[in-house]
């Protein structure tokens, strides 16, 4: 039986686009106050008209979550404005994959910043906030959300560093999970398949990458991604839905 999120408050990174953008509409459709956390604020706005128009409530946060400052800061003014955090998704990410040979190690050390320091960031910020929820709200719960990968499963070719920093989040959301697991504060991880994103424009030939291996497949859709976060966290305090793998059809 799913639960609706009236009067709590979530915060998504990585709201200005693809599965942060689609979980942030799924989750103000299902009752929370949404604060929406990205560097493009132009788009987060845009966003933020849309949850309005549609009767929901929004903040719109523009940071650069690579900082520890800014992390600290966003989570603080979300805390501030909206009174309590309830929901984290960590939805912020890139994908820089190719020949390691001939990746600059500026999209290295960008990948580990976004895709892993970004998010260990606003984790660090937001935990107090969260385990206050927990504690206080009727719900008796709250949650953490992280969108890794199915590479954070496996590992390929040409994908070693963006496949190190989800194979971290993985674990380091399975480590946080036994941590506060008997303070009402449940850890899950999301980890997609191919999904229609703009993680497969950030670098020429990333797309024709994915089909040499794994051949053209049918996508999923932000919005599919977006369903299990919402799953997730509309589930009774006593179910955990730690771990979800959510894959295209005929992705092998």
């Amino acid at each position: 039986m799913s639960e609706n999120l009236n009067g709590t408050v979530a915060l998504v990174t990585g709201a200005s686009s693809g599965i942060g953008r689609a979980t942030a509409l799924h989750l103000s459709a299902a009752g929370a106050t949404v604060a929406v956390v990205a560097r493009r604020e132009e788009r987060l706005r845009a966003l933020a008209r849309q949850i309005e128009d549609a009767g929901g409530k929004t903040l719109v946060v523009g940071a650069d979550l690579t900082h520890a400052q800014a992390a600290t800061e966003a989570v603080e003014r979300v805390v501030r404005e909206l009174g309590r955090l309830d929901t984290l998704v960590n939805a912020a990410g890139t994908m820089l994959n190719g020949p390691s040979d001939e990746s600059p190690l500026e999209e290295w050390d960008q990948m580990v910043d976004i895709n892993l320091r970004g998010l260990m960031y606003v984790t660090k910020a937001a935990l107090p906030n969260l385990l206050r929820a927990a504690a206080s709200s009727a719900r008796s719960v709250a949650d953490v959300v992280s969108i890794s990968s199915v590479s954070g499963r496996f590992a390929a070719p040409t994908v070693a560093l963006y496949t190190a920093t989800k194979f971290a989040v993985t674990a380091a959301t399975e480590a946080w999970r036994q941590e506060y697991t008997t303070r009402n504060l449940r850890f899950s991880v999301v980890e997609p398949g191919r999904t229609e994103s703009e993680l497969f424009d950030q670098k020429a030939g990333a797309a024709e990458g994915f089909t040499s291996m794994f051949g053209a497949v049918e996508a999923l859709h932000a919005e599919d991604v977006a369903d299990a976060v919402g799953h997730i966290v509309t589930r009774p305090r006593r179910v955990a839905v730690n771990e979800i793998v959510i894959r295209p059809t005929d992705q092998p």
